[in-house]
C-alpha cells in the first residue's frame, strides 16, 4: 500500500524466513522437528517455504 504497512506482491512470513534460513544451513525444514507438549512440530510449522527470488 502507499504507506508500506502490507506487502502488494509476494508476501512473506517469518515461517518464509525460518525455512530459508534453514536451507542455507544445509537442512531440510520440513524434516526438522522438535518435541513439545507430546508433540513434534517443526520450526516453519506448515506454512513455511523457501524464498527463492532472495537466494538468486
Amino acid at each position: 500500500d502507499e504507506f508500506g504497512y502490507h506487502a502488494v506482491e509476494q508476501p512473506l512470513t517469518v515461517y518464509d524466513l525460518w525455512a530459508t534460513v534453514l536451507h542455507l544451513l544445509g537442512l531440510d525444514h520440513q524434516e526438522l522437528t522438535f518435541r513439545f507438549g507430546g508433540r513434534d512440530l517443526r520450526l516453519t510449522d506448515v506454512h513455511g517455504r523457501v524464498i527463492a527470488d532472495l537466494l538468486a
